[in-house]
């Protein structure tokens, strides 16, 4: 089994390949750089392998939420390989990535990731993640863009992930008190984590044709102000 993953959606930029398990990255905290370093990680990746795209099961791609452009560069650059190798893609889920990277990590000792990424004018993207019986990262109940003081969560004990957790500290830990005792603001999305996630999907038939293959950005109008958000209420 052979896919190819690209993460976009936030301040760091990443590509991983997976080879019957065997996951090689590249990764770079760049912000703003994605474009120009993107396909040129796509490049080592596969060259390295000794590949080419055709040779590829699938691809993965981390569709959101996130940063537009970013969840539109990562969106491009999969769509076009796509369609140029007639590969079929896995949408993967950016909090599904965050949350995986923390089960991933050393300093997991939770098996719940209660999942936040600041999704500016006063909301975050907001997931709980469970880690099943192979290690990987299942949603519990919906993803959603919201305020941290009205998020909805089962009643399950676990750790505080992600960016909103640095922005919005004080009001999840107010609203999961007695569920959430640390949190952890560095873990950001990476390629690996969409991989994995992007393999078992794959198995799972949530692959899609690349014309199917879309952003998910959770607000239904990405660019709303924050005037017209009080105006709509």
């Amino acid at each position: 089994m052979k896919i190819l993953a690209v993460e976009t959606s936030t301040d760091a930029c990443s590509a991983a390949l997976s080879i019957d398990g065997v996951i090689t990255e590249q990764f770079e905290l760049t912000p703003k750089e994605h474009t120009k370093l993107i396909l040129p990680m796509i490049e080592t990746l596969m060259a390295n392998a000794g590949l080419r795209p055709q040779q590829l099961d699938a691809l993965a791609f981390s569709c959101g939420p996130g940063s537009f452009t970013g969840v539109r560069i990562a969106t491009g650059v999969i769509q076009g390989i796509a369609f140029g190798a007639d590969l079929p893609v896995v949408p993967v889920s950016t909090l599904a990535a965050v949350a995986q990277n923390y089960f991933d990590s050393a300093d997991a000792t939770e098996n719940v990731a209660f999942t936040a990424m600041d999704a500016r004018i006063g909301e975050i993207f907001w997931g709980v993640y469970q880690r099943d019986a192979a290690g990987l990262a299942e949603l519990i109940g919906k993803e959603a863009v919201i305020l941290a003081t009205d998020i909805e969560f089962p009643a399950l004990k676990g750790a505080g992930i992600g960016s909103g957790w640095g922005v919005y500290g004080n009001e999840l830990q107010s609203r999961l008190a007695g569920y959430v005792h640390s949190y952890d603001v560095g873990q950001n999305p990476r390629a690996s984590a969409i991989v994995r996630l992007g393999v078992r999907d794959y198995h799972k038939g949530l692959a899609v044709p690349v014309e199917q293959a879309m952003p998910v950005y959770l607000r239904d109008k990405v660019a709303q102000t924050e005037a017209e958000r009080k105006q709509s209420k």
